[in-house]
């Protein structure tokens, strides 16, 4: 194997576990800085299930199909087109996780709307989902332009 071909190899390899580890470890932060007032809540899904469980099993899916994602996001080579798609990509995921750990630990067990499930989602998730996104978006941008 000639030697350019194993540094575009090394190359996309160091891309991936970098996007990979930034995108779990900031998943995991966003959802618990996001959603831990509700983690001595018992959930209405699973009733043996701990919030550490759900966040790390969230974090682990949000990883997988974001990194695919953004690796596709590579080949987009309009920088203002790329981050805009992966802002509006982990807003949405992270959001979604959010709404689902309300609903399953908090308005399951109430009677809420679903507007008022959402703007309760909105009040808890908004500081942290903007901050953090901004956050990766921007590190990743930064780190993988060394690379």
């Amino acid at each position: 194997m000639n030697q350019n071909l194993k540094n575009k190899i090394f190359s996309l390899l160091k891309k991936v576990i970098l996007i990979a580890v930034f995108l779990f470890v900031f998943t995991f932060v966003e959802i618990y800085w996001a959603m831990g007032s509700f983690s001595e809540r018992m959930s209405s899904g699973c009733l043996d299930c701990s919030f550490f469980d759900d966040v790390y099993l969230m974090s682990v899916f949000t990883t997988i199909f974001l990194t695919i994602i953004f690796l596709l996001f590579t080949f987009i080579k309009n920088n203002y087109l790329k981050i805009g798609l992966e802002f509006v990509c982990l807003i949405l995921v992270w959001f979604i996780w959010d709404y689902g750990i309300f609903v399953d630990r908090e308005s399951s067990w109430s009677t809420y709307l679903l507007n008022e499930e959402i703007m309760h989602t909105l009040s808890f998730s908004f500081f942290p989902i903007l901050a953090l996104s901004t956050i990766l978006v921007f590190a990743l941008h930064y780190i993988l332009g060394k690379l």
